[in-house]
Formats: structure tokens, C-alpha cells, sequence
């Protein structure tokens, strides 16, 4: 059966890249690659009835200047080399960008979101756009594999897993880490960000219960003390190369997210590597 991924693209450089990354990265495997575009009158709010909608005439620029752009997209396809083990489905629609993805998402039952950390519009000095920070944060029944521009794709030295030890992992949670540590022959190389306190037993279980979710993968035990988060797992990527980060979106139901969301935006600054974002699927 054919893995099922998604992937949207604002025609941008950032964009493109990403598409060349997801299927080199699924090279050996059978997959449906949704290459998912979505236009919107910036003005039009589906909220706001005093707001009118947009006419017949402007919608069918809209729609012509997306289906021009779609087409010079298929032809850069066709320079690509061709892999029998890849089709796609190119998906022009109207509407709200997140509205699109999440119906686009269950209507497919897609397995994966793999994008551009940036559009043509978000601020360059940030990595990690707006877009890419509000997918990996909102679209909570999917994985999401952010991909900055000026990554060209290599197997990675090793894919960086920080946690605290402090959640109760299920196999399903964990399930594209060790997919994407099967495919790539990368080693997982756990971060605990140690705090001088020992673990306690409820940590101490979910180590043990980690390591025997992982255990058909390589992983390795590391440690970084008296450094918050962000920093800790910052450095450790920095001094080591490594080439991919991973990290499980915990969601609180008073705080929003207390884990990626603050995460993300730090790594999103200073970040040259592909980022995935899974999720704590108990919310």
C-alpha cells in the first residue's frame, strides 16, 4: 500500500525544495505524493458577512494564475528523474490555507505533511515561516516534516530526539521517527536536558518504555545539564552536525502548546536542519 504525503506549495524555492527532498527521501518507497496549492482573496473572510465575496471575474484570475503556475510545476516534474514507485496528484483549491489542509488531510488520509520552512512572503530572518510554525502547531492529527530552503537532501548523520522523560510514549506516537530511522540508516540520539535531580520513577519507567519503542532502531542516551531546552538542544545539533531534529508536540488544554510551539519559533532562528514535528496523540 502506498504511503500517502503532503505536500503544499506556494510555487517558491523553499517550496520546490521540499518536494525534491520528500521524494528523495521516499525513494525506495511505494508512495502518492498531493501536491497541494491553495489561493485566497486576502480580503474574504468566510466569518465576516460584511466583508463581500469575492466576484465571479476575480476568482477566475485567481484560479487561472494558479493553474499556470500548477502547470510550470508539472514541467519542472518532468526534469525529475522518474521513480515507478511514485505518482502524484497536483491540487489546485480555494480557500483558507489551513481550512484546505485539514479537509485535504482527512478526505486522503494522508500519513505525512513534508513543506518549506518559508514562503515567498514570511520574514527572512526567521527559517521556520509563519505557515510552517502554525502547520507543525494546529494540524495535530498528522506528523509534519519542515524542510529549510538550502537543504539538499543526504541520508542524516542522525536524527536528535530531546525529552524529559516525562510522557507516557505510545508505539503509534513514535511511529515516523522509526520510519524515518529505517529509511535513512540514521541513529536516534536521545537529549535529556538533566535539571541535577535524579529521575523519578514515573521517568525513570518512560525511559525504559522509550527504549523498547525504539528498540528495532539504533538509538544512543545523552545529556545536557543546567541549560534550558531550547538552548540545550540548540548546541547539542550545532556541536555534533547533526542533520535532523525530532520532537513530540505535547498539548496542554489551559497553556496551548508547552513544548514545540516554543521550540519550534527558537529552532526556527537559527535552525539548518529538517525538523519533525509528531504528536502526543492522547489530546
Amino acid at each position: 500500500m502506498k504511503k500517502r504525503i503532503l505536500i503544499p506549495t506556494d510555487f517558491s524555492k523553499n517550496a520546490w525544495n521540499a518536494i525534491k527532498y520528500a521524494v528523495e527521501l521516499y525513494k525506495r518507497e511505494y508512495c502518492e505524493f498531493y501536491i497541494l496549492h491553495t489561493y485566497f482573496h486576502s480580503g474574504f473572510s468566510n466569518d465576516n458577512l460584511l466583508i463581500p465575496k469575492p466576484t465571479e471575474a476575480a476568482l477566475g484570475i485567481m484560479q487561472t494564475v494558479a493553474e499556470k503556475d500548477m502547470q510550470k510545476l508539472k514541467l519542472l516534474m518532468g526534469y525529475c528523474e522518474e521513480n515507478e514507485n511514485h505518482s502524484f496528484q497536483y491540487i489546485n483549491e480555494f480557500g483558507q490555507f489551513f481550512d484546505v489542509l485539514k479537509k485535504t488531510i482527512e478526505k486522503e488520509d494522508i500519513e505525512l505533511i513534508i513543506m518549506g520552512t518559508r514562503g515567498e512572503t514570511d520574514n527572512k530572518d526567521f527559517i521556520f515561516g509563519s505557515n510552517a510554525v502554525n502547520v507543525m502547531e494546529k494540524m495535530r492529527n498528522c506528523p509534519v516534516m519542515a524542510i529549510p530552503g538550502n537543504v539538499i537532501y543526504k541520508d542524516p548523520n542522525e536524527i536528535v530526539f530531546p525529552t524529559s522523560f516525562k510522557t507516557h510514549y505510545k508505539q503509534k506516537e513514535l511511529k515516523t521517527l522509526i520510519e524515518m530511522a529505517k529509511l535513512t540508516n540514521a541513529p536516534i540520539r536521545i537529549l535529556h536536558i538533566h535539571k541535577g535531580k535524579p529521575l523519578s520513577k514515573e521517568q525513570a519507567e518512560n525511559r525504559i518504555l522509550l527504549e523498547s519503542i525504539l528498540d528495532s532502531v539504533k538509538y544512543t542516551h545523552h545529556q545536557l545539564y543546567d541549560v534550558d531546552l531550547q538552548t540545550g538542544v540548540r548546541c547539542f545539533v550545532q556541536s555534533r552536525e547533526s542533520e535532523m531534529i525530532a520532537i513530540v508536540n505535547k498539548k496542554h488544554h489551559l497553556f496551548g502548546s508547552v513544548f514545540s510551539n516554543p521550540m519550534v519559533k527558537e529552532l526556527g532562528k537559527h535552525s539548518n536542519v529538517p525538523l519533525l514535528a509528531m504528536h502526543d496523540l492522547r489530546n
